[in-house]
């Protein structure tokens, strides 16, 4: 089944149904920096979420998961500046959020998911939403427009706006997913890791969303780490209109396998985006591990190479200190020989074999440091120990982020 996946504009707002806004609301002092945003569709949707793994989670997040295990929801409120975690009335909160939402909207404070994002241990005040909502809600377009505007508002230290939409023709129909995300520090895999929003006009029940939303977060946010902290507040979304006119997803037949490949298109997009993105980064890094024993091992090994602290101030300052690279796949913890092991490292401005068989080889430094120069690197490892591959994804470490989290709450 070959299934070709347009890029397309339009973000939250691509797939029928759905519209969106963002507002300076008042969580953040800068008034030039919106900070509330608003999805609603026009009717009730299924819907389904992946959380982070963070044992000290965000109320938002025990609100959302609680609001979406019935697989409904309708509308989505998230503000920037203020994670509303850690605080003595943080459900209070994100409950009276849903339910301000729920007056202005007339959809039940049940079917709306709320998330923040921005500093911990500060109670939210309800007032700027309260007081926002009602422009907020009169402003949503069903637009590229209001699509940019949400995208904007929940962005906090992320230097660039992250919005994506594909479309693809299944049995006659155009059915469209777009999706919007935030996610710059505090980004390490284990779901969550950020906060995305998922649209589609396709038709899927809540069981096969859940099940394709779970399958897409694998390859893609799971395998991104940006400085190794799993965030409290990290989660994704899906929410599926249905008005694409398609015939509904009940289970894993060829229609599932088309969405599903859209969806995982998607997300690989975000969480790139993210990846690339990172606090004070200069460099994309991969890290692709071939000749894996397993899949398992082969996600394991590229994760512990692309979060390795050392790598990443390597690659920052462009050295091919390949040690630190074999190093990192020594402590993953996964049964290795260290005596097979390959390592190269590429990009646009070419190739380089730095390791054979876990020894040195003789290389040209500065055609190294040419290569780990550009803005999007790949470190290669080939394990020579099976069949199974992975690629993760993450950032360089610099100076930048150091300054940037010295001083974030100021």
């Amino acid at each position: 089944m070959s299934i070709e996946y347009k890029e397309i504009a339009g973000g939250v707002c691509a797939a029928a149904g759905f519209k969106a806004y963002g507002v300076h609301a008042g969580f953040r002092k800068n008034t030039t920096k919106l900070d509330l945003a608003m999805l609603v569709a026009d009717k009730p949707c299924t819907a389904a979420g992946t959380y982070t793994k963070n044992k000290v989670f965000a109320a938002p997040v025990g609100v959302t998961r609680s609001h979406l295990a019935d697989g409904i929801a309708q509308a989505v409120i998230c503000n920037s500046g203020n994670a509303n975690a850690c605080t003595p009335d943080g459900y209070e909160t994100a409950e009276a959020s849903c339910a301000a939402v729920s007056a202005v909207t007339g959809i039940p404070a049940e079917n709306v998911i709320v998330a923040s994002t921005g500093v911990i241990g500060v109670s939210l005040p309800l007032e700027p939403l309260t007081g926002a909502l009602p422009e907020l809600y009169g402003a949503l377009e069903a637009s590229a427009v209001g699509a940019d505007m949400a995208a904007q508002a929940i962005m906090t230290t992320d230097l660039k706006k992250k919005e994506f939409a594909l479309s693809y023709e299944w049995d006659g129909k155009v059915i469209h997913i777009g999706g919007m995300c935030k996610g710059s520090g505090m980004i390490h895999p284990n779901m969550g890791t950020m906060l995305g929003f998922i649209t589609t006009d396709a038709a899927v029940s809540s069981a096969m969303l859940d099940k394709a939303l779970h399958a897409a977060i694998e390859d893609s946010f799971n395998m991104v780490s940006v400085d190794g902290d799993t965030s409290t507040n990290d989660m994704v979304c899906v929410m599926a209109s249905g008005m694409s006119g398609a015939d509904e997803i009940l289970d894993e037949n060829d229609a599932y396998k088309a969405f599903a490949g859209a969806l995982n298109a998607l997300c690989m997009k975000m969480a790139s985006a993210i990846a690339a993105d990172g606090e004070g980064a200069t460099k994309f890094l991969r890290c692709e591990v071939t000749g894996a024993a397993s899949r398992e091992d082969a996600r394991v090994l590229a994760k512990s190479v692309i979060s390795s602290s050392l790598v990443k101030t390597a690659m920052f300052g462009a050295d091919a200190n390949w040690g630190r690279v074999i190093c990192a796949l020594g402590y993953s913890g996964v049964d290795i020989d260290m005596k097979t092991i390959d390592i190269s490292f590429s990009s646009e401005a070419g190739s380089i074999d730095v390791c054979k068989d876990g020894g040195t080889l003789l290389f040209d430094e500065d055609i190294a440091k040419k290569i780990l120069s550009c803005d999007s690197v790949m470190i290669h490892c080939n394990m020579h120990a099976g069949e199974f591959s992975a690629v993760a994804m993450g950032c360089d470490l610099s100076y930048e982020y150091v300054r940037i989290n010295g001083d974030y709450r100021s």
